[in-house]
């Protein structure tokens, strides 16, 4: 008798178990969910942030006073974490091993990322900013190539769909004033390379989070990034570091909102969803920075343009429709 009623009692624990599960698990999803528009958002703010700080500072410079701000956020972020962490437990926070391979990943992801950012800047300075938003915002292709290729990623017939509608919503927007010359092909390639670098920096630290927390992943990045760019910035650039407060709010904004806030979101994401999906969401950034500069700047927007809006955020819209109804097979290998 004893034990049929503990063999009951086990049984009826295994639905409350389960049911805990899925609402921790639904609850994170809704947070990455929440996440991705607000990255979005924020990512969209850096040309604003890079054209300020560019009065006063080369590219180069910019970036190397992203990096070690964006540094010194997150390893303060680590020491707080840790702190919180000893005072609830009173015992030290347990340190991450990393073996050879995780010191390779990090230091290809650094280089990876500077990469990016270099390539991106050249590509604006040597063809039209047409040719360089497009050419860039191929990354979801390269995403959604190098997933299938390297860690098996699948995804459904209704996803490449949503994927069609968002990139060609993305080619309407940009095609208006796209210019076709051979004068352009030196910036073109840039900022074709900066869109296959930035689908490898994803696809890395997608790696990267099945070990690591976010925080971790992006403070390797920023102090190794910091690392290899002040001997490039001392060499090109006459000054280092911005003279006046706007300058120096621009770097700043440039390195807690699009690095440590902005990317940090976007890779706290990659844990829950494969990099083409997100990269598939980033294309939200130019419709933003459009409506921004509508917004501010009282840029006119044309018909095209509202229609090039309304097929990116439908595309999107089916994507997580999609994902939601049949969430996507991911295997790390």
């Amino acid at each position: 008798m004893e034990s049929n009623k503990e063999q009951f009692n086990t049984n009826l624990e295994i639905p409350v178990e389960i049911e805990a599960v899925s609402e921790i698990e639904i609850k994170l999803d809704i947070l990455s969910y929440l996440s991705m528009p607000i990255a979005v958002f924020l990512l969209s703010l850096s040309a604003i942030f890079i054209k300020l700080s560019e009065t006063e500072i080369g590219s180069n410079a910019t970036i190397f006073n992203r990096f070690w701000l964006g540094a010194v956020a997150f390893g303060l972020w680590n020491s707080i974490q840790s702190w919180q962490y000893q005072l609830s437990t009173n015992l030290p926070r347990k340190r991450e091993s990393y073996t050879t391979n995780d010191i390779i990943y990090f230091v290809v992801l650094s280089i990876i990322n500077i990469g990016s950012l270099l390539s991106w800047a050249s590509s604006i300075t040597q063809t039209s900013i047409a040719n360089a938003n497009l050419l860039h915002n191929l990354n979801p292709l390269f995403a959604i190539l190098g997933g299938w290729l390297f860690f098996k990623h699948r995804f459904s017939k209704n996803f490449y769909m949503s994927f069609v509608l968002v990139l060609g919503g993305t080619i309407i927007l940009a095609i208006q004033d796209w210019q076709l010359s051979t004068d352009n092909f030196i910036g073109d390639s840039m900022a074709l390379l900066s869109a296959i670098f930035y689908a490898a920096s994803l696809l890395l630290r997608e790696h990267l989070r099945t070990k690591f927390e976010t925080t971790k992943i992006l403070l390797w990045s920023c102090t190794l990034g910091s690392l290899f760019t002040l001997p490039i910035t001392l060499i090109t650039e006459d000054r280092v570091f911005p003279y006046s407060a706007l300058g120096w709010s621009a770097v700043i904004g440039l390195a807690i909102l699009c690095q440590f806030v902005g990317q940090g979101l976007i890779t706290y994401t990659l844990k829950k969803f494969s990099t083409g999906f997100v990269s598939l969401f980033l294309l939200l950034e130019p419709i933003i920075t459009a409506m921004l500069a509508w917004l501010i700047f009282s840029e006119r927007l044309n018909l095209i343009n509202w229609l090039a809006f309304f097929v990116i955020c439908l595309g999107i819209y089916l994507a997580i429709r999609e994902r939601m109804r049949n969430p996507i097979v991911v295997k790390n290998t």
